[in-house]
């Protein structure tokens, strides 16, 4: 049996729980929402990095699907509650393939009916406008993890691609960490900065996660964990779920990307476009100035170090699909995980390993959080406190 085979009768029994995938905001760019324009159960190749029959083949059980809107949009809060209706949406269109899932158990019961768990992310603090009230709507809606920034800075956490604002978490920050534990919404540190990810492993009482993120030892990029951190989440229970995004993974591609960002710019389009018209012009860039190209190895070297750092207990897979406009060789769309887990399998990972990596510690974390929630609710109240009460 070849690897690949093996990889695949891997899959069928322990699935991939991917941490973040950004087909609704794509919908959005790309259809606004038109779902029978961008019909998910037929091939979509053309078009996304997602739809059913890749994910069938990709062997993924769950997915976190990211309800991410950008930071400078006037309308951030409503336009998160169309993402989550997005969502809902494609949940109910696509019943045999998909079933929504809110809590650890849900996944399982998914895995045995042999369907997709479709769980909800929020990216970024801006959805909750400065309101633990609207944090709680949210988790009420189904969304079970958000992460603390985005690109940009809140006014109460610092992300890792910006200018330090409030020196990591602010006091109003670290209340919407311990809102989130009693809710049972997982902190997720993904695009924070390292101060940031400090400063809530010690205000969290529950396991967090990094929906998205690979190991800065191996790629130099802000967005990537530092060792530091990648070795606190035993203690607390979390994890890091590896992303595929090339310019977080690949050294060369951090340069090239940055330059690629500013073209897009020059020519009137945001840096994460990847509407028809933008990518035009990212690749007549890219044909001027060749990219440098990730693989399945890259990744896989990633996944070596964060083993090595965290231990194989606090790991997991983000691909970011659907939210980047390149991806690595052999991983170029949702039906590429066996190939990861094939020269995983190369490397010696074993079936215990894997079968952790892909399914089981991203259970346990979701049902860890859960069992925290239930403590505390017996011990606190839903917080009222304000940012202007906190932060002054």
């Amino acid at each position: 049996m070849t690897s690949l085979e093996r990889a695949r009768e891997l899959l069928a029994e322990f699935p991939v729980a991917d941490g973040h995938n950004d087909l609704p905001w794509a919908l959005r760019e790309q259809v606004r929402y038109d779902l029978d324009a961008r019909d998910i159960a037929a091939s979509q190749t053309a078009h996304l990095h997602t739809d059913i029959p890749r994910m069938r083949a990709g062997g993924v059980g769950a997915q976190y699907w990211s309800v991410y809107v950008r930071a400078d949009l006037p309308d951030a809060v409503p336009a998160t509650l169309e993402q989550i209706d997005c969502v809902r949406r494609l949940i109910d269109r696509h019943p045999a393939d998909l079933r929504a899932a809110l809590t650890a158990a849900d996944m399982e019961a998914a895995r045995a009916e042999g369907r997709i768990a479709s769980l909800m992310g929020a990216e970024g603090g801006h959805s909750i406008a400065n309101s633990l009230g609207t944090l709680r709507g949210l988790y009420g809606l189904g969304v079970r993890y958000m992460t603390l920034t985005h690109n940009d800075n809140v006014d109460w956490a610092d992300s890792a691609t910006d200018e330090p604002g409030v020196g990591g978490l602010s006091a109003f920050g670290r209340e919407v960490v311990r809102e989130m534990n009693r809710l049972g919404m997982l902190v997720d540190l993904s695009h924070v900065a390292a101060t940031t990810m400090r400063d809530a492993l010690d205000a969290s009482s529950a396991p967090v996660i990094f929906s998205h993120s690979s190991a800065r030892a191996v790629c130099d990029h802000p967005r990537n964990v530092p060792d530091d951190v990648l070795e606190r989440l035993p203690a607390n229970g979390g994890m890091a779920m590896v992303t595929f995004v090339p310019k977080f993974v690949l050294q060369a591609a951090v340069e090239w990307t940055a330059a690629a960002g500013a073209n897009l710019r020059a020519h009137g389009f945001f840096d994460l476009d990847t509407t028809a018209e933008a990518m035009k012009v990212h690749r007549a860039f890219e044909e001027a100035n060749p990219r440098p190209v990730a693989t399945v190895a890259t990744v896989a070297d990633h996944l070596d170090h964060m083993r090595e750092a965290a231990g194989i207990d606090h790991l997991g897979i983000g691909g970011d699909y659907d939210g980047t406009a390149f991806t690595p060789d052999g991983l170029n769309d949702v039906s590429g995980y066996p190939n990861l887990i094939a020269e995983l399998l190369d490397r010696g990972w074993s079936s215990t390993d894997l079968a952790k990596l892909t399914w089981q510690n991203a259970v346990r974390v979701l049902g860890a959080a859960e069992d925290v929630a239930r403590g505390l609710q017996t011990t606190r109240a839903p917080s009222h406190a304000t940012i202007e009460s906190l932060d002054g």
